[in-house]
């Protein structure tokens, strides 16, 4: 499969995609044929496993650019992990995404582009900058794998003061290849820095600078693949009956939104997905008036949603053709102040004695308040609630044991450096 830049439709290979993440033209790269997967495939979707999925998944999008064989192994070393669909009633399910080694949905991602990348490497004598953005989970992430590769430094930014302390202990304590630079602004000061430096050729010339943030096409594309697992289990579940089905779909930059949306072009019969905000609502306003207004993102306790201009806004448009009527008819817009999250975490556990953190509590509401009895609603835990354990006890009035990657965080010193949210000062560093 090829890969083509939204803005000149220029296509290139995977290398080029892997290494490069942004066109020439500025642009993010999307895949040049979303090809409908053949219809036996849905009918065993209910018997196959996640890891039998991926690899069929795998093979459909890369199958002419990695070899059957190393695809397989790729497939097998990323995905080593669980993930569980949770039914809490009859008609809702969570579909658990952090059962990885930092317990967040951002494992996918991160593990599959590292094991792409090392593949592409063994030809490749320069040594590789990732360089990434995080708001928390795709720091540790991407840490955790790419932790120690030959060949690969790591480079973090995470904006000071506006992660969890968890969140922070996670990417912040490996050392060896990862170095963490915490700045001084929010998320999207530190994604105008990354970006800036993926745009600056005197850089580019020097250094080879990736991304593992989801404007890299190769971590998005397992972003996909879970939803098909879903359905899957839907469908084993109502085997006598066809039933619709909505996805309800934490967004920050619109990474797992665009998965979805990538896995029904490709044929996955989704019926509805709702795009679930907190205060950075910038998307569900589009949706309600077809005015895309990108603001400076709001802290709040769902801070891995705190983005106000989201990355992968052109993939959506491109998905649709720029139709805004499809596009509103397929997507829902939700959204939550901190006061409806916390009151979504209670709901969530009083009624179905379900614990969520306060992402998938926004999700969770929004099937609550939007579900129809006759449809069948999934919504995305994209993180352990663990990682969010003070707003998650406040909101329960209860205490949340600490896993052990996560108790064992806490207990390894910080390892940071503070910048200003200046690119000179970010250049001069990845150059120094």
């Amino acid at each position: 499969m090829s890969f083509y830049s939204i803005n000149t439709k220029k296509t290139v290979g995977l290398r080029n995609v892997a290494f490069q993440s942004i066109a020439e033209d500025g642009s993010l790269y999307m895949p040049s044929h979303l090809n409908q997967l053949p219809s036996e495939f849905f009918k065993k979707l209910s018997k196959l496993s996640f890891s039998q999925i991926a690899q069929q998944l795998t093979k459909h999008f890369l199958h002419q650019e990695i070899e059957k064989s190393d695809l397989r192994k790729i497939v097998k070393e990323t995905f080593c992990f669980d993930l569980q669909l949770h039914w809490i009633c009859e008609n809702k399910a969570s579909l658990e995404l952090f059962h990885g080694p930092t317990l967040a949905f951002k494992d996918f991602g991160a593990r599959f582009l590292a094991r792409v990348l090392a593949y592409l490497l063994k030809s490749k004598s320069q040594e590789t900058t990732i360089l990434v953005a995080t708001s928390g989970d795709t720091g540790s992430a991407v840490a955790s794998s790419f932790y120690k590769l030959k060949g690969i430094q790591v480079v973090l930014l995470y904006p000071s003061k506006r992660v969890s302390q968890i969140q922070e202990k996670q990417l912040t304590t490996y050392g060896e290849n990862i170095t963490a630079l915490e700045v001084e602004g929010t998320f999207d000061d530190c994604q105008k820095l990354v970006k800036a430096a993926f745009a600056d050729t005197s850089l580019n010339k020097k250094k080879s600078v990736v991304s593992a943030n989801s404007i890299n096409i190769i971590r998005l594309l397992p972003q996909a693949f879970y939803y098909f697992y879903a359905y899957g289990q839907v469908l084993r579940k109502y085997s006598k009956s066809k039933k619709k089905i909505c996805f309800a779909v934490p967004t920050g930059n619109l990474g797992n939104l665009t998965g979805g949306l990538m896995a029904k072009t490709v044929g996955l019969p989704i019926d509805q997905f709702i795009a679930c905000s907190n205060s950075n609502d910038v998307f569900p306003k589009y949706l309600e008036t077809n005015q895309f207004v990108p603001k400076t993102a709001l802290q709040t306790i769902s801070n891995a949603m705190d983005v106000g201009n989201p990355n992968n806004y052109p993939r959506v448009l491109e998905l649709y053709k720029n139709e805004y009527e499809a596009i509103k008819e397929d997507i829902k817009g939700f959204q939550l102040n901190d006061p409806q999250t916390m009151a979504a975490m209670k709901t969530c556990f009083d009624k179905y004695n379900y614990i969520t953190d306060p992402h998938s509590a926004i999700a969770f509401q929004a099937l609550e308040d939007n579900l129809e009895k006759s449809e069948v609603g999934v919504f995305l835990a994209t993180a352990h609630p663990a990682k969010f354990k003070d707003s998650v006890e406040s909101a329960l009035s209860t205490t949340i044991p600490l896993p052990k990657p996560l108790e064992t965080a806490m207990k390894l010193p910080k390892k940071a450096t503070l910048i200003k949210a200046d690119y000179s000062v970010l250049k001069e560093f990845l150059m120094g």
